[in-house]
């Protein structure tokens, strides 16, 4: 049952979040200006080249940014997750997440707390990308006929998906030690995940060149993320994405929560250091 010690430590979980993430300007900057270079650079130089049939959620031929899209607005979620799951670790070395963990709050709302305000952080990033990218239709930069209801309908999908993204992140940190190789080891998890996946390229397409890179795809999770956040700019439902999206997320969060039990994950660091 949520008491009134609960709303108040969220709320001050979520006012922190929030007052680093606007102290931090690089940060809302470089979450922007990534998205936005592949989707004015890449797609410029890819939508000659890349014809796209119509499939679903498309109903006719589409431009190339039309696709590319989806695949930003994930991507910008995934390098929240990896940089919130930095944050905790951070957090964790100065000693802020340990008094937080020790609290007379449940280990598990913590952590959720701790999530759902980096689930926030990211779709306010991902709404300020999108208002850009309408700003470049409007005055036919690009063409990326959205609908404008769509904008509406892809909350849910991106709530969830940062979700996801999130705890992967979360259950990421609980393994690293020190700050100092999480940064490798983002590398080797944002990367692979980003670019085996639908983000760039429809699965039909990727399909035909190698069957092989056509099945990691198909076991990616966040192929399904993506897809997700395709139909429901759209209007549409994808339920097998949702369903992948939503089991994930809890084994990612059973995970972390396991991780940052103190009999298994930080007090047994703690001891063995």
């Amino acid at each position: 049952m949520i008491d009134g010690l609960m709303i108040r430590a969220l709320y001050g979980i979520l006012y922190r979040e929030f007052l680093r993430f606007f102290q931090q300007r690089a940060r809302f900057l470089s979450a922007l200006v990534r998205p936005l270079i592949w989707l004015l650079v890449f797609s410029a130089g890819w939508r000659q080249t890349q014809g796209l049939a119509p499939y679903a959620p498309y109903q006719t031929y589409i431009p190339y940014e039309v696709y590319m899209i989806p695949g930003l607005c994930a991507m910008i979620q995934l390098f929240n997750g990896m940089q919130s799951s930095l944050s905790m670790i951070y957090d964790r070395e100065m000693g802020s997440m340990r008094v937080l963990l020790t609290t007379p709050l449940p280990r598990w709302f913590i952590l959720v707390a701790r999530l759902f305000a980096g689930v926030a952080v990211s779709l306010l990033q991902v709404y300020a990308f999108l208002a850009i990218a309408f700003f470049f239709t409007y005055f036919e930069f690009l063409e990326l006929d959205i609908d404008p209801i769509g904008y509406i309908t892809v909350l849910p999908a991106l709530v969830i998906c940062g979700f996801m993204l999130g705890a992967l992140g979360m259950a990421l940190s609980a393994t690293v030690k020190q700050l100092e190789n999480f940064a490798g080891v983002m590398n080797f998890v944002i990367f692979p995940m980003f670019f085996i996946s639908s983000a760039l390229f429809p699965l039909w397409r990727i399909k035909d060149l190698s069957y092989t890179f056509y099945q990691f795809c198909t076991y990616n999770p966040f192929t399904y993320a993506v897809e997700l956040i395709r139909f429901a700019l759209h209007g549409q439902f994808y339920a097998e994405g949702a369903l992948v999206v939503a089991v994930t997320s809890v084994i990612a969060l059973g995970l972390a929560i396991y991780a940052y039990d103190p009999s298994r994950g930080l007090k047994a660091k703690g001891k063995k250091g």
